[in-house]
């Protein structure tokens, strides 16, 4: 996965980093927006438009949000 969506985002979902993405694969779930891995040209355009510091470089994720990358596995039935 290029990019993860972690905890800063649930509750927030600000919709700023869906208004960059070029691609169009950022998707709004019920608690948070999640990234598709199979849509993400990795261009890194949605990451500094977090208002809220939630997306992360799937390689530089805290491992305290380590459980997000099941989650938005999860979210696209994966």
């Amino acid at each position: 996965m290029p990019y993860i969506i972690a905890e800063p985002c649930i509750g927030k979902k600000d919709a700023a980093c869906v208004a960059v993405c070029p691609v169009e694969c950022i998707y709004e779930g019920e608690d948070m927006y999640y990234i598709n891995p199979d849509e993400c040209i990795d261009c890194g355009a949605c990451e500094p438009e977090c208002p809220v510091e939630a997306i992360f470089a799937d390689d530089a994720l805290p491992e305290k949000w380590a459980s997000f990358v099941e989650k938005n596995r999860n979210f696209f039935g994966a």
